[in-house]
């Protein structure tokens, strides 16, 4: 009978030795990326706070194979160690990675060694798909700290449907959104030679990157909204990520070009019959025609053409998403302490979260207006 053990990996030196065996268990899996061994050492790699950060990854091992991954990090905020999905901060959906993805049992005992290994107050796992692995640790028996759905949700709109042709989607749109679409396009092509592709294998990404990364800070300062780790001036964060993509061969770029020059960009990428859009920005001085728009109905076109049956907009109620949206999923999220200062840190939430619903006071999807961000 097969000896079964449980490791916390804690160094960077220890995640790379297990690479080979991570990647293999992911690769039989049919897990998403954001669970692979090499997601998950590009986000370490290029993480820009790491000072704050440490690893915490549960491995569970049956004789010399990898049978389970609990991609797991603890991240120090406003005072309290708060564990988390490893690779949170790029990542959509988080999970376990599981040879036998029914075996919640080998889910609840890594959790279990994960309470054990201690070094955290707060657990909080966020992002967890409807059919998530680690929705089983809701359970009272779970062996380990306890977990309890947060308020915290978000959503997941994702477009799917009967179309055999993307231009039968386009049909089926409604008229303003079809004539917003060619005006779009024809204030593009005022401009110059419009032209939407796919950019082939082995394309310099760097170019393209540098350009998104420039949209996306002008945009972010237009609305006066923070950067985020991949924008910020000097981080290598987005780069890393996509270049996982590219390398693990699900990259599709997509660009929208006037006379050469990209106007819009959207880094997507296909797994299971699934176009899932990861970032897409586009030029704000073209804002008026609505570029980015019109390079997300090329690619949607482009899906169905090429026999994909969902194109999935990942995490994030933008209103874009719903207004092209066929089906909407609630990414639950869970927490649980550890500790008395974690256990204080989820009463101050709930009363607050309490206070907000009374008086209708709005709440961003990451909380980051509470005390226990130390979650989120």
């Amino acid at each position: 009978m097969a000896t079964e053990r449980f490791e916390t990996i804690r160094t960077a030196e220890r995640l790379a030795e297990v690479g080979p065996a991570w990647t293999a268990l992911w690769a039989q899996s049919g897990a998403l990326v954001f669970q692979s061994h090499a997601w998950v050492s590009a986000w370490w790699a290029s993480a820009p706070d790491r000072e704050r950060r440490g690893l915490a990854i549960v491995l569970a091992w049956r004789d010399e194979t990898l049978v389970g991954v609990l991609p797991l990090a603890i991240v120090r905020r406003r005072g309290f160690r708060v564990l988390e999905w490893a690779a949170k901060d790029c990542s959509d959906f988080g999970d376990a990675l599981l040879a036998v993805r029914t075996d919640h049992n080998l889910v609840r005992r890594m959790w279990r060694h994960a309470g054990r290994s201690g070094g955290f107050d707060l657990a909080y796992l966020n992002r967890l798909l409807p059919d998530a692995a680690a929705r089983t640790l809701l359970q009272p028996e779970n062996g380990g700290v306890r977990l309890r759905l947060n308020h915290r949700d978000e959503a997941n709109w994702r477009v799917r449907g009967p179309w055999k042709s993307g231009p039968a989607w386009f049909d089926a749109q409604s008229k303003k959104t079809r004539q917003n679409y060619r005006r779009g396009q024809k204030f593009l092509a005022e401009r110059g030679l419009l032209t939407f592709r796919l950019l082939e294998p082995g394309t310099p990404l760097g170019p393209v990157l540098d350009r998104l990364t420039t949209f996306k800070r002008a945009w972010l300062q237009r609305q006066d909204l923070a950067s985020t780790a991949f924008y910020d001036e000097g981080s290598r964060a987005l780069h890393a990520m996509v270049q996982v993509l590219s390398d693990t061969g699900l990259l599709h770029a997509f660009v929208l070009e006037c006379d050469g020059e990209v106007v819009a960009v959207s880094i997507n990428f296909v797994q299971a019959g699934t176009m899932m859009a990861f970032v897409t920005t586009y030029d704000p001085e073209v804002e008026r025609a609505s570029p980015g728009m019109v390079l997300m109905m090329d690619y949607i076109m482009w899906s169905i053409d090429h026999g994909l049956h969902t194109v999935d907009f990942l995490c994030g109620d933008e209103g874009f998403k719903g207004r092209f949206g066929t089906q909407s999923l609630t990414l639950a999220s869970m927490t649980g302490a550890r500790t008395p200062q974690g256990a204080a840190a989820q009463i101050v939430d709930r009363a607050q979260h309490a206070w907000r619903r009374r008086f209708g006071k709005a709440e961003d999807a990451n909380g980051e207006t509470v005390a226990t961000e130390a979650a989120v």
